[in-house]
């Protein structure tokens, strides 16, 4: 019996062991051709065709396939992220990437949506105020309704005065 809660307790560990062990490997070293998929779906193809960098379908597109040997070059000589970025705004400007970056005057491009949104939404909110504080027409005192038998006469005589 102790030797069969020792053998228990033993696989237990191993496959602990084995799963912790997977679980930390898995993100050990990442691969060039990852990292070439992430940033090339950061930017853009410069041909203008306005399509991300590793999806532009131009047949013969000189710019992506010189942009993505470019990526790939950088990949393997191990540059981050910020010198690849870097090099590729000032080599094809900033609409080379897919996202406006979060410095300066570009915080404008996150920020603004939302202030159209919550402009739109305030404007929205006031017009259906006004409208409901409205007061509805109120019929005049005197005025009546005409009885049935007397829209017929003013039927026959609104046919007299439009008759040519």
């Amino acid at each position: 019996m102790k030797q069969t809660r020792y053998a228990i307790v033993r696989r237990v560990g191993l496959l602990l062991l084995a799963a912790s062990s997977l679980a930390l490997l898995m993100g050990a070293g990442e691969s060039q051709e990852a990292r070439v998929d992430y940033l090339g779906h950061q930017m853009m193809c410069v041909c203008g065709c306005n399509e991300i960098l590793l999806e532009c379908n131009h047949v013969g597109c000189t710019y992506s396939s010189r942009e993505i040997d470019e990526l790939k070059q950088m990949v393997a000589h191990g540059d981050s992220d910020k010198v690849i970025y870097a090099a590729f705004v000032k080599e094809y400007g900033p609409t080379v990437l897919a996202a406006p970056t979060t410095t300066g005057f570009n915080r404008v491009a996150w920020i603004m949506p939302f202030v159209v949104f919550g402009a739109g939404l305030a404007i929205v909110v006031f017009v259906v105020r006004t409208w409901k504080r409205r007061i509805a027409p109120r019929p005049v005192a005197g005025i009546t309704e005409a009885p049935p038998e007397k829209l017929g006469e003013f039927r026959d005589r609104a046919r007299k005065d439009t008759e040519l």
